[in-house]
């Protein structure tokens, strides 16, 4: 079975937990604004896609982003959802990384380390961070993602 044939649902109420080798991130999502993509990033959650990853790309005041296989920037977990930007980029939101193509979302998300208004419309926002911004400022390029996980759901 291919992870996108994976069932999943996805609701507000649902944590989730990133362990860095920095520290703890909380994160909820936003199944209404993005739900392809909220059900791509649990999905891949759930089959443990994104533990012992690495943040890849870090620009001061911009992003930290992470979660691809290949550890360069260039990787995709195989499968693609279409562009859903709905929700705004302030600061500690979630997006999904793409290439040119506006549906070539994968698997690599970024958080937003301030608000970046030019990303607003081109890119999908799937959830917010709840807990340790201080430890988003505190990944750069190389910091771990050793887990993550779903810790509470409704």
């Amino acid at each position: 079975m291919k992870y996108k044939d994976v069932p999943v649902e996805v609701k507000e109420t649902d944590t989730f937990l990133i362990t860095t080798s920095k520290g703890k991130i909380k994160i909820v999502l936003y199944p209404n604004d993005a739900p392809k993509t909220s059900r791509n990033f649990k999905r891949l959650v759930l089959l443990g896609f994104y533990d012992g990853l690495t943040f890849h790309r870090y620009v001061e005041n911009f992003v930290i982003q992470g979660g691809d296989p290949m550890g360069t920037g260039t990787g995709s977990s195989g499968s693609t959802v279409p562009l859903e930007a709905k929700a705004l980029h302030i600061e500690g939101a979630v997006g999904l990384a793409r290439g040119p193509d506006p549906d070539s979302g994968s698997c690599q998300f970024y958080i937003t380390l301030a608000p970046q208004k030019s990303l607003d419309g081109e890119y999908a926002v799937f959830g917010k961070v709840i807990e340790g911004m201080k430890v988003v400022r505190e990944l750069r390029k190389g910091d771990t993602i050793e887990s993550i996980e779903l810790v509470a759901k409704k």
